[in-house]
């Protein structure tokens, strides 16, 4: 059975319009995660992008990913990952036994990040996989004007506050199963840490994609 990657890469965005397709680095925003599975072939068996639009398409397939054409219903702005993976693992006409989830906002990713991913993922029979990566911040709420501290006591050195984390989007790895149940994280999720400053790279806006560009230019061979 196959591992395949799933680019999840819709025409419409309201911040930022046609993100996925906006230049960064000189290549179009979604290609730096074709390329990326594309670089993964000891892993990736195929990789897909699931879109709507012709012009993402056609990027699409002259950087050598298939696609998969995505409905108007599933490819509104309110609609859920899940449903692009779902569609496409009903729509190829192959036996898929893991999903690799990159998202194209997150263009950064370390060379050996799904290999050391994956390894874990396998060696320890984990149904799903996700990365996350450490808030160094003094969190809280605002109660009534007030502010009230969630991980830390008022005074307290920032080393010695609560480790907490957050979910950074860089990768995903699911067994197809769980994707056909409306699954992405399951229950018994292995929180793969990533600590690496391409983890704060979310591109929804210009201020994002001007952060991109610089770390490109700063991490470039």
């Amino acid at each position: 059975m196959k591992t395949i990657a799933i680019i999840p890469a819709r025409g419409g965005s309201k911040r930022l319009p046609d993100k996925n397709r906006i230049p960064v680095g000189g290549i179009p925003l979604l290609v730096h995660s074709i390329r990326y599975a594309l670089a993964n072939t000891a892993i990736v068996d195929e990789v897909y992008v699931s879109t709507d639009d012709e012009t993402i398409k056609k990027i699409a397939l002259d950087y050598g990913a298939k696609v998969i054409d995505r409905p108007k219903l599933i490819s509104g702005d309110l609609e859920p990952t899940i449903s692009a993976l779902k569609h496409v693992l009903e729509t190829v006409e192959t036996e898929v036994e893991n999903v690799i989830l990159l998202q194209p906002t997150n263009p950064l990713r370390s060379e050996n990040l799904l290999k050391e991913a994956f390894e874990i993922y396998q060696k320890d029979n984990y149904d799903s996989l996700f990365t996350v990566s450490r808030s160094e911040q003094k969190l809280g709420k605002i109660n009534n004007n007030l502010f009230v501290p969630f991980n830390y006591t008022i005074g307290q050195r920032s080393q010695d506050i609560e480790p907490l984390y957050f979910e950074n989007g860089l990768l995903y790895i699911t067994k197809a199963s769980l994707i056909l149940e409306d699954i992405i994280i399951s229950e018994k999720a292995f929180p793969f840490e990533v600590n690496h400053i391409f983890a704060k790279v979310d591109i929804d806006t210009q201020d994002d994609l001007d952060y991109a560009e610089y770390l490109l230019e700063k991490f470039k061979d």
